[in-house]
């Protein structure tokens, strides 16, 4: 028997940063599925969003096993019927190095974390989006392309390329796949490639969140 009464949001990356900020913005009008590896911090956000009067359902996993996200998808199939919303928002961040310098461990890490991850959720979650004619939101990253970002960046890059090609491939079939670049916010991910950085300077993660989920209309 499927849940259809509530709107549902798949949050990919719910634990911390903007994907934590972006469940808590949708809370109020959808059913969070909240997907980490994380969890503490997937159990921090369901008292957050229970504090606000919402729901939502945990799924701590790996998202870099292929079969972890094919079985995700079949659950939420059989549970929902469908998704209205997925933002993606894991990632890997790798250590900053020089391209001469880049380690084969940290790239692998960053192939299964930034591009595998996103094809195998983009299989698993493309007929659940379908279903309930969503939308899938992504987020791009303005640091591709700069010194020592060599694992980061070229994963990032190519995490980009194939949302962009699944949008292209959906016009005319649905879903809508939407591409955001947010501004510099404080996040975790941040804090590690630019420590000691002032944060005053960055955007309120809560204000970007609600700034990227207005492109939905």
């Amino acid at each position: 028997m499927t849940e259809t009464a509530q709107k549902t949001a798949l949050i990919t990356g719910a634990s911390r940063g903007l994907g934590s900020a972006l469940a808590l913005a949708l809370a109020p009008t959808h059913h969070i599925i909240a997907v980490a590896r994380t969890q503490g911090g997937l159990e921090d956000l369901d008292d957050n969003i229970k504090a606000m009067g919402g729901t939502a359902t945990l799924v701590p996993m790996d998202l870099t096993d292929e079969g972890a996200c094919e079985y995700l998808g079949g659950s939420l199939a059989q549970r929902w019927g469908g998704v209205d919303l997925w933002a993606h928002t894991a990632i890997h961040g790798a250590p900053l190095t020089p391209a001469a310098h880049i380690d084969n461990k940290d790239f692998n890490k960053s192939l299964a974390g930034n591009v595998n991850m996103t094809r195998f959720l983009i299989r698993a979650v493309e007929p659940l989006l379908r279903a309930k004619q969503g939308r899938a939101m992504f987020f791009d990253d303005t640091t591709i392309g700069e010194k020592f970002y060599g694992s980061y960046g070229a994963t990032k890059a190519a995490q980009i390329a194939i949302v962009k090609n699944w949008q292209a491939e959906t016009i005319n079939t649905g879903p809508e796949v939407l591409i955001s670049a947010p501004d510099a916010m404080g996040t975790g991910l941040r804090a590690r490639f630019f420590p000691g950085e002032d944060k005053s300077a960055l955007a309120d993660i809560h204000a970007e969140a609600t700034k990227v989920l207005s492109l939905l209309g």
